[in-house]
């Protein structure tokens, strides 16, 4: 399948593969259906590592400003552990309710994700009912996947799963999001356009 004897390609199992042309290493990933992946790094005198993040969430900040909302940057749930904290929590004074948006470039691991909103979710939920006072303020959650290959491939692979664990409408919270409307009840997906600054509706199967 990719031009080498069964003795080459036990030396390159073997990790003797110096030497080895660039072509050969694509066609052994078509051919064990692993595609290989290579890239530039990023310039090391450009931003800072967590650029692309940063990117999702100033999109996301600027967005709650045009509504006339309250967002916070990294708000910590657990005061004692900071680094668990939401990407980006909006205070919607209007609809009582605090937003939590997760951000995400690409899954690791699908389910951890999935336990971390909840927990954030449920920790938030002490912070509503302080600052509402004899009106506590509700909790909505909402996914957004930055818009590129990877995360459109696990969207297309997974989708009863993403129905299932978030079964609220994509474009009720778009507009939500975008037009400071009401906050939909139920958690939802949308995706997240850093380049042209918006957020777009996830469009399932079955719409």
């Amino acid at each position: 399948m990719v031009g080498l004897k069964r003795t080459r390609i036990g030396d390159i199992e073997r990790g003797e593969a110096s030497g080895t042309p660039l072509v050969v290493w694509v066609r052994l990933g078509i051919a064990l259906r692993r595609p290989i992946a290579i890239s530039f790094s990023r310039d090391i005198d450009h931003g800072p590592v967590d650029g692309g993040h940063l990117d999702a969430q100033e999109v996301l900040l600027r967005l709650a400003r045009a509504t006339g909302r309250t967002a916070t940057f990294e708000l910590p749930t657990r005061p004692e552990s900071p680094s668990l904290s939401v990407d980006v929590c909006i205070r919607d004074d209007a609809h009582r309710t605090l937003i939590i948006n997760e951000i995400w470039n690409r899954f690791d691991d699908m389910g951890k994700a999935t336990r971390s909103t909840d927990r954030k979710v449920a920790e938030a939920s002490a912070l509503a009912a302080v600052i509402g006072g004899d009106r506590p303020y509700r909790v909505a959650a909402c996914w957004l996947l930055v818009d590129n290959a990877a995360n459109r491939a696990i969207a297309r692979r997974y989708p009863e799963i993403l129905t299932v664990r978030f079964p609220g409408s994509s474009l009720a919270w778009v507009r939500a999001l975008t037009d400071g409307g009401p906050v939909p009840s139920e958690p939802a997906i949308a995706w997240l356009d850093v380049r042209a600054g918006r957020l777009v509706p996830l469009r399932r199967a079955s719409n």
